[in-house]
């Protein structure tokens, strides 16, 4: 075996109750965070909760709750601003994987110059920023664990992904508590996105050992819990299982990287404003019908671990078992086409050629086993439609 590196945060706090568990430590970091939400975690209690859990460690918090939307660079702009306005010393982000790319984001433009669109792409940044606590409330980007933030170029309708170790989050706090209000359609949306996060990890060219335990037994989870926590919310041991699930996926495409379903989500996210779980999750069938292609003895495992079993089929076609599973999965879900989001066909037609040209650009697809072309990625937009 060669060698390999695993890069992980340095603590993972997680399971019931780990919210309250785990506040105080986050004094170790600092006495006066940004803590960057939404609204949504405002309205239901959860930021007052976390604030309440703080000030008895007399840690003063800034609130920045405008990330009400996939992350931009505007957003980038006014927590910076607050952050410095505040003298805050390190971040927390609170929420879905929206607030916590923003969180990473403004730690980025702490300590280096420029424009957050300089540092698109892999190890531009120069500088560690201040450090970063995640904690969120959907199962599915598993950003607390990674390297990554996926930021919206306003002024290019792109999005621009960022990678520099100097972002994974000191602490991730993962309390499966916290997704117990997320909605059917965000719960649908968020597992697809790590349910693709751990099949493309372990089918990308860059696939190593330790990250294909963790992509395996995401798959198997996401395919034993997913219907259930979709159906009832309130199903605490569904809500836990696909919160491990989501943060074994991060861990796994954390290392080995993800490949075309990502380089393809981004520009259709990008130009139809659509959340970056939904994108994932409406390309992820017609992906896979191409990506087997590619590495069929890997997607043999993925299947395995969906739970097919059939005896005496080749490698090939046992794969296109496990591809029917996942697009049985997604209708069981109710996960839509992209018709079914409300784009209009002629406007989508019309972007075809900058969409498959940005998610060539974004090299994420190279790292699939077959590299497509450029005609192979219009293709696959338009049987996705």
């Amino acid at each position: 075996m060669k060698s390999y590196r695993f890069l992980t945060p340095p603590t993972i706090y997680y399971g019931i109750g780990a919210l309250e568990s785990s506040c105080d430590k986050l004094s170790d970091l600092g006495n006066r965070p940004l803590l960057v939400t939404d609204k949504v975690m405002t309205d239901i209690g959860y930021v007052n909760k976390l604030v309440n859990y703080l000030e008895k460690q007399k840690v003063a918090v800034s609130l920045f709750n405008e990330v009400n939307t996939e992350p931009t660079d505007h957003y980038i702009e006014n927590g910076l601003h607050l952050f410095k306005e505040n003298h805050c010393d390190f971040l927390i982000a609170l929420g879905g994987g929206s607030p916590i790319d923003v969180a990473k984001a403004i730690s980025i433009m702490v300590s280096n110059p420029g424009k957050i669109q300089d540092y698109m792409g892999l190890g531009k940044v120069q500088q560690e920023g201040p450090p970063i606590v995640a904690i969120p409330t959907t199962s599915g980007t598993g950003s607390e664990v990674t390297q990554f933030t996926i930021i919206t170029d306003t002024k290019n309708d792109i999005k621009m992904l960022i990678g520099s170790e100097y972002i994974v989050p000191k602490i991730a706090i993962n309390d499966p508590i916290l997704t117990i209000s997320v909605p059917p359609g965000i719960t649908a949306a968020t597992g697809i996105d790590a349910l693709t996060h751990a099949i493309e990890a372990y089918t990308s060219r860059r696939h190593q050992p330790l990250a294909d335990i963790f992509a395996l037994s995401s798959i198997k989870r996401i395919s034993k819990y997913l219907r259930r926590a979709w159906a009832n919310g309130d199903d605490k041991k569904a809500r836990s299982e696909m919160m491990l699930a989501a943060l074994e996926a991060g861990m796994a495409f954390n290392n080995s990287s993800v490949t075309i379903v990502h380089g393809m989500s981004r520009p259709l996210g990008a130009l139809f404003h659509i959340p970056h779980g939904i994108s994932n999750a409406v390309l992820l069938p017609a992906c896979l019908e191409y990506a087997i292609m590619g590495l069929p003895e890997r997607f043999v495992d993925v299947a395995k671990a969906i739970g097919v079993c059939v005896n005496n089929l080749s490698d090939l076609d046992f794969a296109k078992e496990g591809v029917m599973q996942i697009k049985k999965l997604c209708e069981d879900i109710e996960i839509p086409s992209i018709s079914g989001l409300g784009i209009d066909k002629n406007a989508f037609m019309k972007q075809l050629d900058k969409m498959a040209s940005d998610a060539l650009a974004s090299c994420s697809p190279y790292n699939n086993a077959g590299k497509p072309s450029n005609e192979v990625i219009i293709k696959i937009y338009e049987q996705s439609f």
